[in-house]
Parts: structure tokens; sequence; C-alpha cells
């Protein structure tokens, strides 16, 4: 924005320093001037005021503060002594309605009769020529100059073209139109604020003035206007009609209520001193409610450890005094500060310590590293074991999905999960959001049957909560994996548990009074509990084909269901070191014919109870139960890993380790070792 350095040395006594010095001083306090030139006898300053300084800085009565503040000296104040004419009064000339407050919270206008319209005087126009304004006439241009020399916009009409005498502050009806004084047509509407009469709009609010009303050389009796606008309704009509102004650009940026009053008693001010006229008495003065300035208890330590130094309170206080705020001692550690209405970006007591600061000078503010205790935040194992969980099965070739919280109708009823097991939803989005999910398995299937066109093998898990009646919430770790890969499905949880610091995992068979629910949609014969200890930790198992074929995926689908608040109580940070031997290893296979009610698990206690400390590790990789064996019986294989720590194991010494164990897998009712 223009500023002319001549203007603003007219708030002086003393001499201004030299416009570069000047401008050298605004930058080094918040306001960046961006070019000086010469223009005449006068020098213009380009400054590039912030948006938050734009409510008193968008004028030359609010730089001219600043550089007071700056310099810690007073400005001169304006003249605006007004003459009024007590024989003639405002209100027989116009009546003023708003009609909406909010759009427009204060409304003031004079009357001034008898005026001389004409050519401005030099010194005017040449103003207004520096900042970038066209001079139009005596009248107009005093409204514009003191637009410039205070902030608040301002607009003239011609009283005795206003039809009935009335100007109505109200929103635009459908279909209305106005003719600006640039003689360009808008189409209004219910978004638009407008100055109306008694018939008409004559003006768009705080934007543009229509041509109907427009002064000219026959004008005798002006009405002169001087109001607040809401700075988002103007925003808003600026936009939708594509119009900006030097007005509308100020009012967007919020004015200070208690100035228009001051400049329109300076506007009739200066236009009885050029143009002559006389003021009819009494100020037409419509405001909503009264703005009082802003009350801060502002804290001295707060200021030290903000800013990181330490000012003097006598300092602080002659800062403030010298940008208009009133102070006064609450405390010995508290200030009461009364921020001037016009400062609208003074909110919080930051701001005035940004204020002291900017005053005091940042080039004074040394750089120091601030005083603060730091506590490390306390962990939240959750978050904690959720994510290490994820970067093992991650690192296991897994892929992670994220599925809605819901199950259709559909969903329920091929899990056969009972309705009074679920929770429906009041307001579903969709059939397809009926039901709070009781399982993860479901969405996941889904998942399958989308992807298992483009991949042969499918690895995914989903880690996130359920749903139960009893309005019980559960998170659960669940994992599928597309194939027949039950046994790699029981090492990757093996290396999954391992990973998280916990041992003594085991698998056994699921038998609980739920399990004929259960069966219908596992896979008979593929099911386990996981174990640790005596503890359970969930299930791993075959997906049933029937489900299967509901959700139209061609291969075999092993999962697993983890209870994981249970895994995350179970899981340490802690890791047992078990060092590689530095030995060979011998693998041996071994069969044994057992009653089909023995569980693997009874086997495996078998094995590793002969072969002790040699037997490194058990791998069961096959079980059959077909005609050729006898009934009721059935037959598992496995993999014996012998290793010892400090030696190579002989031939002979694995071959008595392997007779130890036949010895005892046989010495079981009806087990039978297959030679």
């Amino acid at each position: 924005m223009n500023f002319s350095y001549d203007w603003l040395q007219n708030f002086f006594k003393r001499k201004l320093p030299k416009p570069k010095k000047l401008a050298n001083l605004l930058t080094m306090h918040s306001f960046e001037v961006k070019e000086i030139k010469k223009s005449g006898d006068d020098w213009i300053l380009d400054i590039d005021v912030l948006p938050n300084r734009a409510s008193d800085c968008f004028s030359h009565l609010g730089i001219a503060r600043e550089i007071a503040a700056l310099l810690n000296v007073k400005i001169l104040p304006l003249d605006y002594k007004l003459n009024e004419d007590k024989v003639i009064k405002a209100k027989d000339f116009i009546n003023v309605r708003v009609d909406n407050k909010g759009g427009c919270p204060r409304y003031t206008a004079r009357v001034i009769k008898d005026i001389k319209i004409g050519l401005s005087p030099k010194w005017l126009r040449d103003k207004l020529e520096i900042c970038g304004l066209r001079a139009i006439n005596n009248v107009v241009d005093i409204t514009n100059y003191v637009m410039l020399e205070t902030g608040q916009p301002l607009h003239v009409f011609d009283q005795e073209k206003i039809e009935g005498k009335k100007i109505i502050v109200r929103f635009a009806e459908e279909g209305e139109k106005i003719t600006t004084l640039d003689n360009e047509k808008y189409d209004l509407d219910e978004d638009v604020l407008v100055i109306a009469d008694a018939k008409k709009p004559i003006a768009i609010a705080g934007i543009k003035g229509g041509k109907t009303p427009e002064i000219d050389s026959n004008t005798k009796i002006v009405v002169l206007e001087s109001a607040n606008f809401n700075p988002q309704n103007i925003r808003r009509a600026s936009k939708l009609i594509d119009l900006k102004t030097d007005a509308s650009w100020r009012f967007e940026h919020g004015i200070d209520l208690n100035l228009a009053e001051f400049a329109i008693n300076r506007a009739s001010f200066l236009i009885q001193k050029i143009a002559g006229g006389k003021i009819a008495k009494g100020l037409i003065d419509t405001y909503a409610q009264k703005i009082p300035p802003k009350r801060i208890i502002l804290e001295l330590d707060y200021i030290e450890k903000l800013i990181g130094l330490k000012i003097p309170t006598s300092q602080i206080k002659d800062i403030l005094q010298r940008l208009g705020f009133q102070v006064k001692s609450k405390s010995k550690e508290t200030l009461e500060v009364l921020a001037p209405t016009f400062r609208l970006d003074i909110l919080l007591q930051e701001d005035l310590v940004e204020e002291i600061g900017r005053i005091y000078g940042y080039e004074k503010i040394f750089s120091a590293f601030p005083l603060a205790a730091l506590f490390p935040p306390k962990k939240n194992l959750d978050i904690f074991w959720e994510n290490i969980t994820k970067e093992i099965l991650v690192g296991m070739g897994f892929t992670e999905t994220y599925n809605y919280s819901f199950v259709s109708e559909k969903d329920a009823e091929i899990f056969k999960n009972k309705k009074k097991e679920l929770i429906e939803l009041e307001n579903p989005i969709s059939s397809e959001f009926q039901y709070l999910r009781p399982n993860l398995i479901p969405n996941l299937l889904k998942n399958i049957e989308k992807n298992q066109k483009n991949f042969q093998e499918i690895k995914i898990f989903e880690l996130g909560k359920v749903f139960q009646s009893s309005n019980k919430e559960e998170k659960i770790l669940t994992g599928l994996m597309m194939g027949d890969k039950f046994y790699e499905a029981k090492g990757v949880i093996d290396l999954l548990l391992n990973k998280l610091g916990i041992s003594d995992i085991w698998y056994d068979e699921y038998r609980t009074a739920a399990q004929e629910a259960a069966i219908s949609w596992w896979h008979p014969k593929r099911c386990a509990e996981i174990k640790i200890g005596q503890e359970r930790v969930g299930f791993l198992g075959e997906i049933s084909c029937h489900i299967l074929e509901e959700y139209k995926i061609d291969s075999r689908i092993i999962y697993f269901d983890i209870f994981f608040d249970k895994l995350s109580q179970l899981a340490s940070e802690e890791q047992e070191y078990r060092p590689i031997s530095r030995y060979p290893a011998a693998v041996r296979d071994i069969a044994v014919l057992v009653p089909r009610e023995i569980s693997v698990e009874e086997v495996l206690n078998k094995i590793e109870e002969a072969g002790q400390d040699l037997v490194r590790d058990v791998d069961l990789f096959d079980i059959y139960e077909g005609e050729e064996l006898p009934e009721g019986k059935k037959n598992l294989a496995f993999h014996i890993i012998y290793q010892a720590e400090d030696k190579t194991l002989s031939s002979n010494e694995i071959d008595d380790i392997q007779q130890k164990i036949i010895k005892n897998l046989e010495s079981g009712p009806e087990w039978q070792v297959r030679k």
C-alpha cells in the first residue's frame, strides 16, 4: 500500500528521519517497505502491512502511531471540531433504519446543506494521486482522503435523490439489480448487503456506491455515511459479484467500530472547510452494541519466559503506553492492560508480549536455549506392541488390511451368528453395514475374494476391535493365508510369539462346549487352540469349504485368531539369548500310528521327554487317515532334529536316542511306531 512521506510528516512537530532511514526503522519492526520513490516534492513509501495489522495500519494515522511508538514521540491530533447549524436538524433530512445489525453493527450519517461542488485543492489531489486514487470532486475526494487518513471508508449521497428520505440497510431481494458509479450493472441476491432507499438499492454496502444518488454539480445537500460492516458478509458479497474496491479491502479485514464517528466528523469538518455548507445538527447513529477496550492481565514472569529476556517493568509499561495501551499495576507480578479498540489483533497476553518484543527490538534479544525440564513420555504399551506385531508380520510377507467395523446380515447368517449376540446399528448407511463385526474373518475373506485372480499367494492380516452384544469390545489379531499352509501358519505364530519375547507356546485340540457351533465354519480336523502355558490366547485353523463357497474362494484358507489384549500383557522386550550351535544337526523321520483321539501335542511330549536336550526341534509334516489304516487310527509323521551344543553327534548316538524315543512312544496304549 502506498503512503505519502509528507502526509506522515504532518502528524509530527519534529522532523521525521529521511525516507530511507524511516523505511529501515519500519522494516526492523514488522513493516516491510518494498519500495521508495520520489514523486514531485514528496516521497512514496510502498509498505507491506501484515493482515493482522490491516484494521489500523491501512491508514496514514495507523502508520503514524507506529512511528510515534518507535521514536517515542507524540503525534499531533487531527482537527475535526464541527460548527453545527442549530436551526437545521439531520433527522429532518434523512431517516436511517438497519434491518440486519449482524451485517451492519454500526451506521452513522451526517447531513450537510448548501455545499458547492467543485475541483479539489491541489494538495488534496496530489495526496490522492500519490496513493493511487483519482480525483473526482471536492466532496467525494474528501471521503477518499479521510479513508486514506483514518482507515475508515465513507460514502456520500445526494440527499435529494434518495426516495422517501430513507436509508435502509438490508440484504438484497431476489432479482434486484444495481448500476454502480462506474456504470457497471450487477445482479444481487440474498447474500449481498445493500444500502437502499424507500424503493431500491442505492449502494452495495461496504463495496461500491450506486449511480442513482451520485454527487454532481447540481448537488446542494449531501448525506455522509460512515458505517461498519461484517467482514465475512463483505468478503462473501465481493467474491459473489466479483468486485474488489479500496473500501471492501478494508472492511474484509475488520475495522474498529468506534472509528466510524471520528471519521465522519473529520470528513464533515473538511467538507465544510473546502466545499462550504452548513452541517445539520445531530449525528444519526445506530450502534448495535458498544465495544469497550479489551482488558488483559499480563504476567511479568510470562514475558521473560516467552521472550527469554528480562525487561524492566518500567520499560514494559512505557512501551505499551507508547502503543496506546492503558497500563496499571495489578500486583507485583501482573499488569492490567486495556487495549484500544482500534487494535483488533490484540486478544491474549501473548499478543502483548509480541508487541513488547517488537518495539524493544528483536535485535536485542539474544539466542538462548529454553529452561525447561524434559520428561520422557510414558510409553503406550498398546500402541507399542501393535506396531511391533505389525512390523514382524510384514517382515514375514504379510500385508496389513484396514476394513470397516461392520458386517452385513448375510455375513452373520453365513457364520451362524445369533442375532442376540450381535450389535445392530440403529441407522446403518447401507445393508452391508448392518451390524458391528463380531470377528474380523468375513471382511478378510472379501479381501481375498477380490484379489485371488491377481495373486497366486495371499497373506493378509488385520488388527482391530470386535464387538459382542454384552457391550464387550476386544482387540483381535487375525491373519489369513491362501493355500494348504496349516503348518506354515503354525510357524508364523511361533516366530511372532518368540519375537515378542513369549515362550512356552503349544497347541491343543479345541474341545469346548461351543465346539459344535464353531465347527460349522472350521475344518473339523484342522483346528487348534494356541496356548501359552495354560492360558489360551487364540486359535489356529482352516476355514471350512462351505464358507469358502459362499465367498466364492477357490483355494484353501488357513487362519489364525489371537486375543491381542492378552498377547500384549504377556509380551516382553527381554529376549533370552541362545547361541547357535557350532556343531551340525541331523534329521531323522519317524511315523507313529495312534488312536484317532490322541492329540499331536501328546505325541510331541513323548518325543521330547525321551530325547531331552539333544532334540532341538520336532516338526509334524503329515497326518494321514485312510482305509489302509486300522479303524479308529491315524498316522502322524515327524521330522526330528538332533543337535548337541558341545559336540558333533555320531550315528550311533543318534540311533540310541531314536530307539529311546521309539520305546517311549510304544509305551502308550495302542501306539505303534511304523518301521
